[in-house]
């Protein structure tokens, strides 16, 4: 056989000739499509580009989708969604695998939309953002109304009209769009932006938008737009769409208008009811207070008839002055009398009596009096003399100075305690001697440690046997 025969009668290819012609073949025919799938292994590189794959019952097609793409697309990819992806089809060598890259993603019609929307909102009333106990309560008179909405559109038009038919308050309008891929983005800026005004800060908002398709309202239905409408402090009144229309910020906001015109209402009453009722209020109060006063008189007229005359009231008070009156005059007579009578005994009894009998009775008294005196005075200084002698000699006894004149010391130590016992003094310590007649400085020597005392003599016995009872 020859060598040309050897050798088949095909093309040779590297395999990077391989699949670069592969990924322009599969470029060419497929440059721009639509593929509908369910979004299965999402995952978000760090890089920022968006990984998951498309498939259905029977194939699985890899996307991708690129960081800058995925920062301006309005649908954020969730597992388990089916979508429709509209990009290009091509292929990565590095794998040999054909991918779609993803330009553009939407829901795969209403019934996915509306399931996303209830998984959403399922997640987010678990975490209480829901909750009918943390909605805070409306202003009665707001002074300023925050309005988030698009400032071209009929929604502020009809929120100014009707404010101004019913109480006219201070509007500032933040502009928004109110749909489209940048929508949520601003709303929730919006209401984070009043939130956090220090000065001119509204009462309460009004997040408005018009009626519209499920697509065209779900800038409200973003998590953003739901999680800024739970974190203002500001009082927040939805009125997004017709009375039909429901979007996930209706249930976070404080209370839900079905309307643009019905949220004004909300906001602020009614000026000419507030008058009238004022009106009335005044109305009843100045008759209240009529029918009191008038109550009142007649209490008193009814009072008035029942009491006595103003001469009836006094005349019986009136006598009992008049007796007083009389029954003082006789006193006052009865009482010059009584003390005419005491001056005169009082004058008779300070008469002077004959000198001679009356220095004769002083004298006889005089005398009297001093031998009672001199009597009494030797009786007081002999029974004063006799207790001063029993004292003495009861001092005499217990005094220590009898026994100093029996032969007996007194001794004290340095510090001048008395040492009554030996075991008190200490050998070579100073002692002071006191004798009847005076004081000797000693020395104390070795102290026995203890000392004999002498046992006390018999008595002698009687004559004839008998011992002494005692």
């Amino acid at each position: 056989m020859s060598e040309a025969a050897a050798k088949p009668n095909l093309p040779e290819y590297s395999v990077s000739e391989i699949a670069g012609a592969l990924k322009r073949t599969v470029e060419d025919t497929f440059p721009f499509v639509r593929v509908r799938g369910e979004i299965s292994g999402l995952k978000f590189a760090t890089s920022g580009h968006v990984y998951f794959d498309l498939k259905d019952d029977k194939a699985v097609l890899n996307a991708i989708i690129w960081k800058q793409t995925a920062r301006l697309m309005k649908l954020r990819p969730e597992a388990g969604l089916e979508v429709v992806a509209i990009g290009r089809i091509t292929t990565y060598p590095g794998s040999s695998r054909y991918q779609i890259i993803v330009e553009q993603l939407e829901l795969a019609g209403a019934g996915a939309l509306m399931a996303m929307l209830e998984e959403r909102k399922k997640r987010l009333a678990a975490e209480g953002l829901f909750a009918a106990e943390r909605k805070k309560p409306l202003p009665f008179l707001p002074e300023i109304v925050g309005v988030v909405t698009s400032p071209t559109g009929a929604v502020i038009r009809d929120i100014m009209h009707r404010l101004n038919d019913r109480f006219p308050r201070r509007v500032l309008l933040w502009p928004v769009a109110v749909q489209g891929e940048k929508a949520a983005a601003e709303i929730a800026a919006a209401i984070t932006g009043f939130n956090a005004f220090t000065a001119n800060r509204p009462d309460v908002l009004i997040v408005a938008r018009g009626g519209g398709s499920i697509e065209d309202l779900m800038a409200f239905n973003e998590e953003a737009v739901v999680r800024a409408a739970f974190a203002s402090a500001i009082p927040l009144i939805s009125a997004v769409g017709h009375e039909t229309d429901t979007t996930l910020i209706d249930f976070v906001s404080d209370r839900r208008a079905p309307t643009p015109t019905a949220a004004a209402e909300m906001a602020v009453p009614i000026r000419r009811e507030l008058i009238a009722q004022v009106m009335d209020f005044e109305r009843r109060t100045l008759r209240c207070f009529s029918k009191g006063m008038e109550d009142r008189k007649r209490h008193l007229g009814q009072l008035a008839r029942v009491l006595p005359r103003a001469d009836q009231l006094f005349a019986a008070p009136r006598q009992r002055f008049d007796h007083a009156a009389e029954k003082l005059g006789n006193a006052l007579k009865r009482n010059l009398q009584e003390h005419k009578r005491a001056f005169a005994e009082a004058a008779a009894l300070l008469r002077p009596r004959p000198i001679a009998r009356h220095i004769g009775v002083c004298g006889e008294r005089t005398e009297v009096l001093g031998r009672r005196l001199a009597r009494s005075q030797t009786v007081r200084l002999a029974e004063a003399r006799q207790r001063l002698d029993a004292l003495g000699r009861l001092l005499e006894g217990v005094s220590y100075r009898g026994a100093l004149e029996r032969g007996f010391a007194l001794v004290r130590g340095p510090d001048g305690r008395v040492r009554r016992r030996a075991g008190e003094v200490a050998s070579g310590e100073a002692l002071s001697l006191t004798f009847v007649d005076g004081e000797v400085g000693a020395v104390a020597s070795a102290v026995p440690t203890s000392v004999t005392q002498p046992k006390p003599r018999a008595k002698a016995k009687p004559a004839g046997g008998q011992g002494d009872l005692f």
